[in-house]
This record gives structure tokens, sequence and C-alpha cells, in this order.
């Protein structure tokens, strides 16, 4: 293991770099939950009507399910904003929600039942696009069942200004000869190998699935303890979403995607999205009626498939693959994907989360960063593994730079050089939002019983399950919710856009006229 590069050594913020480099700064979330029913079973309603059609609506659709809810914010120029706009579609999902259900706080799904069949993939309707959009989640429940695929998370993408690419490029002399495209692809591919170096970190802060409900783990092996006759956990476990119980995937921890430069990384992709794999092959393209069951029988049905803590982003024009726009306009924000619903927030993330991720993803991206290879790859899913299945035990070690090192001490080196930017975040935003989020995670680094997932774990015992925690916490953000109002301005505006979007998708339907089979070849 001695022969890895080091990265994050004696780090300064550079000479050039003031709080004004982050001007233009963007962030949104996309955020998933579940509706469930009020015994907390799975809702098996369609998406409310209210809510406009889920193929052509902006901010609110479905995931994998019918009853998987996903909402995105508008990018913003703050957190504050950011969150305020996600309160405001959660306002707008309980108005438009059947009376009874509620939106499940956790990621971790409860109360499913047995048969696979009963959660209910989301429809988009008849156009061949939303078909598509069918047949690919119809995909993903044949090859790994449909009960992971009902795991909930949180999405926070960031981009930086040009500005700061510009002076930064400037005072870069080996990079005069690049685009200001190709030395923002190049920066901020280095804060994604940083972020996967520092995944780990995320997962002990944010984690916040250390246990699940006996119904996930039917038909599975695994080595849980026992909570109580209704909750299975690991005593010290952080983020068991984020590991071999949850989006985790053995056909893809060999594909060896690599962030060190964006035609590598576009080539590896691609490279899984035409290669066939046996297992997949196995399952056969349609059911014994003629029935298309999945896309493809390759190891990635489209790009979407492949599962990071962290992707390279470019908004994708009609008919464009994510492969494509990254290609011609390269990477324009990048999203970080390994952070678990906070069950104590009404939205799924409080303010101090979302900017410890800025300050951490400006301090990825300041750093230095080595080409990312397999063998250190190798010991940062050791590490991952590690932090999820036991971050809170006392003692614990993790590998750093081929070194064994107590966690602990690797955490508070890196939050302790992460807080001269808290304060250049502050001096630009104004307040101590970020100064103080830096500070409350330094003390769960040190205070492993003041984390999410100790917080869940205590209140499970307490309140006799996992179930009654998630059902107590949604039963309390719905009420909170719904005490709330919409300006008359901003609901008029989400009514017009939800019929809009039913509106849209009509068109689309109406416009089509080639067969969905012939279409399929055709994508195929």
């Amino acid at each position: 293991m001695s022969n890895f590069v080091s990265s994050f050594v004696n780090f300064e913020i550079p000479n050039w770099f003031d709080h004004q480099h982050l001007t233009g700064m963007l962030r949104g979330i996309e955020k998933e939950g579940l509706r469930v029913k009020p015994d907390g079973f799975l809702a098996q309603t369609p998406h409310p009507a209210k809510l406009g059609s889920k193929l052509t609506h902006p901010f609110i659709t479905t995931d994998y399910s019918e009853s998987l809810l996903e909402l995105i914010t508008d990018p913003k120029t703050s957190p504050k904003e950011t969150l305020n706009m996600l309160r405001q579609l959660h306002l707008l999902v309980y108005q438009g929600m059947p009376e009874g259900e509620l939106m499940w706080p956790l990621s971790m799904p409860c109360m499913l039942s047995s048969n696979d069949e009963d959660i209910p993939l989301a429809d988009y309707g008849s156009s061949n696009t939303g078909k598509l959009k069918t047949l690919y989640r119809s995909g993903l429940g044949i090859r790994y069942g449909r009960r992971m695929q009902t795991i909930a998370g949180l999405h926070y993408n960031l981009s930086f200004g040009d500005d700061l690419f510009a002076a930064w490029q400037e005072k870069t002399p080996a990079a005069q000869n690049l685009t200001l495209t190709e030395f923002k692809n190049d920066k901020y591919l280095g804060l994604i190998r940083n972020f996967k170096r520092l995944t780990s970190l995320v997962l002990y802060l944010l984690g916040a699935s250390p246990s699940v409900c006996p119904c996930f783990l039917a038909g599975r092996e695994h080595d849980l303890e026992r909570l109580n006759d209704s909750t299975y956990y690991r005593p010290t476990a952080t983020s068991l979403r984020m590991g071999k119980l949850g989006y985790t995937n053995s056909v893809q921890e060999q594909l060896d995607i690599r962030y060190n430069n964006l035609p590598e990384y576009i080539k590896g992709l691609r490279r899984a999205i035409q290669t066939p794999h046996e297992s997949f092959e196995k399952l056969g393209l349609d059911d014994a009626d003629g029935n298309p069951i999945q896309i493809n029988n390759h190891i990635l049905q489209i790009e979407n498939e492949y599962y990071s803590p962290i992707r390279p982003k470019q908004i994708a024009m009609s008919g464009e693959t994510p492969t494509e726009a990254l290609e011609r306009r390269g990477i324009a924000y990048v999203e970080f994907r390994a952070i678990d619903l906070d069950p104590y927030s009404d939205v799924g993330i409080r303010l101090s989360s979302a900017c410890f991720l800025e300050v951490m993803a400006l301090y990825c991206l300041l750093n230095d960063s080595p080409d990312l290879l397999p063998e250190e790859e190798e010991a940062l899913a050791i590490n991952l593994e590690r932090v999820v299945n036991e971050g809170r035990r006392e003692g614990l070690n993790i590998i750093n730079n081929g070194e064994e090192q107590s966690l602990e001490s690797w955490m508070l080196m890196h939050l302790d050089r992460m807080q001269p930017l808290a304060e250049l975040f502050d001096a630009h935003y104004g307040g101590n939002d970020y100064r103080a989020a830096v500070a409350l995670m330094q003390g769960k680094a040190s205070h492993p019983e003041s984390t999410i997932s100790a917080q869940v774990n205590a209140d499970s015992k307490r309140l006799g399950s996992l179930w009654q925690l998630g059902f107590t916490l949604a039963e309390q953000h719905r009420d909170a919710l719904l005490q709330q109002t919409l300006s008359p301005n901003a609901q008029a505006k989400y009514e017009v856009l939800a019929e809009k979007s039913i509106l849209q998708q009509a068109e689309i339907e109406s416009a089509e006229t080639e067969d969905f089979m012939e279409f399929l070849q055709q994508y195929r």
C-alpha cells in the first residue's frame, strides 16, 4: 500500500483566492421520499394528479416507484434559498396527496410487503419516452430486486462561478493552452477524486441509516443484530444505505470507471453500456408474452444506472445522453450523492449539513488531487465499508495514504483545515452559518453519540422500533409543513406549472407516431 501519491498534504488557501471568487456559485437539491399510507405501508395510489405530470413537471416527479417522489429545486444563489424552495415543494406535495398519506422521512423503507410486485413501477404515460423510462425501472427491478430501489436519498448539486476558474487558470502557467472549459473539467474532476477520498467523512457525519425494518431483509443474507423485535441494526453503523445492504452492486464493482480526465470517464461509462453481462443475458430481454422487461442485457442499461457517490454533470438537451452532453459542453456541476435523508429535518437536510457540504466541496476543489488509481480505490472501498458498518466504534482505524490511522484524528485534521474556508464563505454570504456548520461537525467527529445515526438508534429504542420513529417524525413534519402557506403568487405559479405539465405530456403523446417496439429496437 506504500506507493500512494499523498493527497491533502499541507493545504493552504491559494494566495490569489478570496471570498469574491465565491460569486456565481449555485446549488440545487434533488430529494427522494416514499409516499406511505397511514399504516406505514407503501402507498399504492397513483402519483397525485394535483402535482402535475411526472414526465414533464420541472420540480416534482418520481424516481423508481410510483410511490417514490422526487423533488427538484432550481439552482439557487444561497443554501437558504435552496432549502426554502425545497420546503415549498414539500408543502405542495402535502396539499396534493390523498388524505392520510405521509412522506417517509428515512432513507431506508419500512413496511414493504413480502411481494416485490407490490412496489409499483413509476408510470410515465403512453409516449415512447415515458414507456422507456418505465422499462428502465422494470430492468432495475429484475436485476437487483425492487426492494433495493425503494431506498431514498438526497443529491446536493453544486457549481462554482466562471470567475473563479478564469482567475485560477491565469495563475496556472501549465494551463495557458487549455480552453476555460477544459480547465474547469480538470478542476471539477480533481474535486470529484478528492470527494471520493473523503466519502467516509460524509458517511460518518451525515449518515442516518444505521438500522432497517425486517421486511427490507426478507430473503437476503445479512449479519445485522436485532435492536428489538421489529428493527435490525448494527450498534455503531452510520449509513447501511451506502453499504452492501444498500445501493451497491457487485456487477459494477469491477467496472474500473476512472475520474482522471473527462475522455477516460466517458469512455469507461460507454464501455459499460455497450458490454453484455452474462447474468443479465440469462434474464432475457422479453417475458413469455414477448413484452420487453429490460432495455438491454448490458452491464448498464443506461448511464444513470451507474451508482457512484459523486458524478460530473452537464444539463442534457432533448435526445442527448448524459455523456454526449459532457463531451460537447464539459462539466457544468457536480452531484454529491452519498447523502442519507436526515429524518429530523422536515425537508431531509438541515442548513448546517448543506453549508458543511459546500465548505467540503471547496476544500476538495482547491486541494491538490493526484490521479485516483485502482489500488487507492480499493483502500477507499475498505474505508467506506468500515465506516458504513462501524463508523462510531471507539478506536476505529481507516487507511490513509497506505497507513492505518484513527478515523477520529483523520476527520479532525480535515475539519480543522476546512475552518478558514468556512470563514471565507461567511465573509461572502454574511452571518456565521458556515463556521457554525464546521464547528458542529468537529463536535460530532469527537462525540459519536451526537451523530444522526446514533440519534436514530437511541430514538428507535426509546419509541420501540425504527418504524415508530419514522412514523412519529413523518406526522410531525406533515403538521409543521401544513402550518405554513405559500404566497398567493407562488401558489398560482405552481398550479399553472402543474396544469402546463399535464398539457405538455398530452402533446407529446398525441404527436407520437412510432410504435414502441420499433422505437426500442432503434434505441437498442
